[in-house]
């Protein structure tokens, strides 16, 4: 077990770790919660980054690490959106938009994986991940910040865009795996 827990597989599970941190800042009420939250969410996001990096540089690719990194981001985003949207931050339909993308990728990733073939990530697939990012921490910061619901909000419409053309482009580059 101790050769999967390779520095960038810790930094995975330091992520996971964080999703319920982010949680409970997100829905506290003292002083600078929403600033804390988006702080502890940048860095949660900043290691899918970075583990990604140095799992390439250093050979450490694991089974491990491509099972656990997009299902510790699909958590962590999805939880956060839960969240926003319990509190009425964001509409509903924002997060079935994100939710079914993931779903549907993640299909597509296990169908291929049981044919060996591994999905990568793709320019389409960062573009979202960069987005979405972006969007949450706009859509926390605007409860302390009132001026950022305007840029918030085309954040918000930008991540919509790049996720369901991230999708489209996964479904036409795999297609043949549902189909």
């Amino acid at each position: 077990m101790t050769r999967h827990l390779t520095l960038p597989n810790q930094l995975t599970l330091l992520r996971l770790l964080l999703v319920p941190v982010i949680g409970y800042t997100l829905t506290a009420s003292w002083s600078y919660h929403d600033q804390v939250s988006v702080a502890v969410y940048a860095g949660a996001a900043a290691t899918d980054t970075i583990d990604g990096r140095i799992a390439r540089s250093r050979q450490l690719v694991s089974e491990l690490g491509k099972f656990l990194d997009p299902l510790v981001d699909k958590i962590l985003v999805i939880t956060v959106l839960a969240i926003l949207v319990s509190e009425n931050v964001v509409p509903f339909w924002v997060v079935v938009v994100i939710f079914s993308r993931e779903f549907l990728i993640t299909g597509i990733r296990m169908i291929a994986a049981g044919q060996g073939v591994v999905v990568g990530s793709t320019p389409w697939g960062k573009s979202k991940t960069v987005t979405q990012s972006l969007m949450i921490g706009l859509l926390i910061l605007q409860r302390p910040y009132p001026v950022l619901s305007s840029l918030a909000f085309a954040f918000v419409i930008l991540a919509v865009v790049a996720t369901v053309a991230s999708g489209i482009d996964y479904l036409w580059r795999y297609r043949r795996f549902v189909m």
